[in-house]
């Protein structure tokens, strides 16, 4: 399970990553908008990784993480709302940790 649970705290990280830099792109975009149209290609590239590639990534590896730990339906749904709401992902990451490694994790 301990390697599910990497799998699921790395996607965590960068999709939480990505989202953010979504958000900032996007206060950006209302600030200046000369800047936006200078930053326009980075904000195609990162919104269709952080949608189209990173996200359904996140998602496979939830549902992979939530399986083997048999975690109720409710975090598993926070889990999966982490991707489109900024900052939650690397809370429900830190959640889960606690969770499920109360006495830190066992390396062997």
């Amino acid at each position: 399970m301990e390697r599910a649970f990497q799998r699921y705290r790395l996607m965590s990280y960068v999709t939480g990553t990505t989202l953010i830099i979504l958000c900032l792109f996007l206060v950006l975009h209302t600030v200046d908008l000369t800047l936006w149209k200078h930053l326009k290609v980075a904000v195609t590239v990162v919104g269709i990784g952080h949608g189209v590639v990173l996200y359904p990534i996140y998602m496979v590896w939830c549902f992979q993480f939530a399986l083997k730990a048999r975690l109720h339906v409710g975090y598993v749904v926070l889990m999966l709302l982490a991707g489109f709401v900024p900052g939650l992902a690397f809370y429900m990451e830190r959640r889960m940790d606690a969770k499920i490694f109360p006495n830190g994790h066992a390396h062997a």
